[in-house]
């Protein structure tokens, strides 16, 4: 009887799968299809656990000098498998210097900390190459500099550094060199969330102009991320840049597995049955025109846990970023957000080049980096008046991608404050105001003081959005019973938030949020309380409620006044 391969979660050297036998489905022909394509510098984008890294060390092992004569490692793949590209490739292997960095780790809450982790990075580069220092290679000066390489070297150093490994490489073997740079963007998320953008971006500036941009000993370049951060922030004047993203249609099933490769994995491992279930939980990634990708971290991991349905690929990321965005988000976005959990898509405008300055205010900003990170997926493009714009339907990528969505609102409570989350909910729908107010300045002391909107670059964020979203991402949950709308239209004006019951015996909720403004001669949260239910009245909010047949008794009207931290519900 065949032995099934043993599969190894999170081993991500190509060469030590090869060795040990382990699970791997065969991806090199991304090698041959990288290397026709002739281009100078390509970044590729895809989401978390897609098999980026392994790729990257795939072509590490692939092209470097280190591995010549390691042509074993690629016996029996489809990359020596083409009869007339054999004897291409197989003089291919193994022929140039190779860089290969990777940022992955590179996260920090301060400028300085991340510069001295990138250090840390290409100290590491210097020590790894210290056999350039032997024999006549490099002259005096040059060793003088490589001895200069070390973890706190200046950040002016650190930039051009990695530029000068490539010269010294190339002097050594006499061939360009190949550099590869996985995970890009983990710093810059962090520079964003922790406020030093433009100090992170001054750096990367240089750094990939130096590395990618003006390095005559460069063969090759190919940088990996999840996102794509625009060109005018760090990629300036990269003419030479081949992006391809996840509407692209090139390398389309070089990361991620076919549905295909799934198929025939389970067949191997013994879990044919198990398809249809499979499909429905990890399939919907689509790439390009490509769709019915999947998720290799979640079908690896679910064969190794020999048919275990459960969240692999929500427990790999803290989902930091997405979930910022989503709570300081504008309400539109937590609008769209409602629907999409009731299985909903919705149209869509979209510049793939993120853009991080605009991500606290621009809802398109915020769906392109939802789709870069695969939360989610486009269901169709259409091309829209003369000028042929570009209109997606996206909805949400499968069940996995929908638990995170509802972990992340359940997150923003945090602890020991889900318990008043759920009294609160009790109490709303059991009419105790009093408790509703005992919970909420609860909730509102323990959680407040996290939600720092002063650390992004954007602190212009109106306080009526927050508590807004706030209050928006508690009830959510409340959805397998009630329809929950925000800023909508009804009456003569858009309420803040309407919760009305699929059962049209329950009660019917809106809520109208208010932040104590001096200005308007609002002395007490008492006066800012009824100034919200002033608005309900003369709005006529519950217009929308009263013509889906609701009477008025059944519709509650609760006003949230809020100053800082203190909460007076009624």
């Amino acid at each position: 009887m065949k032995r099934k391969p043993v599969v190894n979660i999170g081993v991500q050297r190509f060469d030590k799968l090869r060795k040990q036998g382990a699970f791997y489905i065969d991806k090199t022909d991304f090698i041959r299809e990288w290397w026709e394509t002739g281009s100078d510098v390509t970044l590729i984008t895809r989401p978390r656990r897609f098999g980026k890294t392994l790729n990257m060390s795939m072509l590490e092992c692939f092209f470097s000098k280190k591995y010549e004569g390691r042509a074993d490692l690629f016996e029996g793949l489809s990359i020596f498998g083409h009869d007339s590209d054999r004897v291409k490739y197989r003089n291919l292997q193994g022929k140039f210097p190779v860089i290969f960095l990777t940022f992955a780790n590179v996260k920090a809450d301060g400028y300085a900390e991340m510069e001295s982790k990138i250090t840390e990075v290409i100290a590491d580069l210097y020590n790894a190459n210290d056999y350039l220092l032997d024999g006549n290679c490099l002259n005096a000066n040059e060793k003088a500099y490589y001895e200069s390489i070390k973890i706190g070297m200046p950040g002016s150093t650190a930039a051009g550094a990695v530029h000068q490994m490539a010269c010294f490489m190339q002097h050594y073997y006499q061939e360009n060199v190949i550099i590869i740079l996985d995970e890009y963007d983990t710093p810059m998320q962090d520079a964003w969330l922790f406020g030093y953008w433009d100090k992170a971006v001054r750096f990367f500036s240089s750094f990939f102009n130096a590395t990618f941009k003006t390095n005559p000993y460069l063969e090759r370049g190919i940088i990996t991320g999840i996102t794509r951060i625009a060109r005018e922030s760090i990629f300036t004047g990269m003419n030479n840049l081949d992006v391809i993203t996840t509407t692209s249609d090139e390398y389309a099933t070089a990361f991620g597995f076919t549905e295909n490769e799934v198929f025939d994995a389970l067949d191997e491992m013994g879990l044919e049955n198990e398809k249809k279930e499979v499909k429905k939980w990890y399939d919907g990634f689509t790439f390009g025109i490509h769709t019915d990708i999947y998720n290799p971290w979640s079908i690896s991991s679910f064969i190794r846990k020999n048919g275990k349905y459960e969240n692999y690929w929500a427990d790999t990321s803290s989902n930091g970023l997405v979930n910022a965005l989503m709570q300081t988000g504008v309400p539109g976005i937590k609008q769209t957000m409602e629907s999409l959990l009731q299985g909903k898509s919705f149209e869509t405008e979209l510049d793939e080049r993120i853009v991080f300055e605009q991500l606290d205010g621009s809802a398109n900003a915020v769906w392109s980096l939802l789709l870069a990170t695969g939360y989610l997926k486009v269901l169709d493009l259409k091309y829209v008046g003369e000028r042929k714009r570009k209109v997606y339907t996206l909805t949400l990528t499968n069940m996995e991608a929908e638990s995170i969505f509802e972990n992340m609102v359940k997150g923003w409570f945090g602890g020991s404050t889900e318990a008043y989350y759920n009294e609160f909910i009790n109490a709303l729908l059991n009419d105790n105001v009093r408790k509703m107010n005992t919970f909420m300045n609860k909730v509102a002391l323990n959680t407040f003081s996290s939600f720092d909107s002063g650390n992004k670059p954007s602190d212009q964020t109106e306080p009526e959005r927050f508590y807004h979203g706030f209050v928006v991402g508690m009830v959510v949950n409340m959805a397998d019973t009630y329809l929950v709308r925000s800023n909508r239209e009804s009456g003569y004006g858009r309420y803040d938030v309407m919760l009305e019951p699929i059962d049209k015996c329950g009660k019917a909720f809106i809520f109208e949020f208010k932040v104590l403004d001096s200005d308007e001669d609002e002395e007490t949260l008492e006066d800012t309380l009824a100034a919200a239910h002033r608005q309900i009245a003369e709005k006529k909010y519950e217009a929308e409620l009263v013509s889906h047949g609701f009477a008025p008794e059944k519709i509650r009207k609760y006003g949230f006044a809020f100053r800082g931290k203190e909460c007076l519900i009624g």
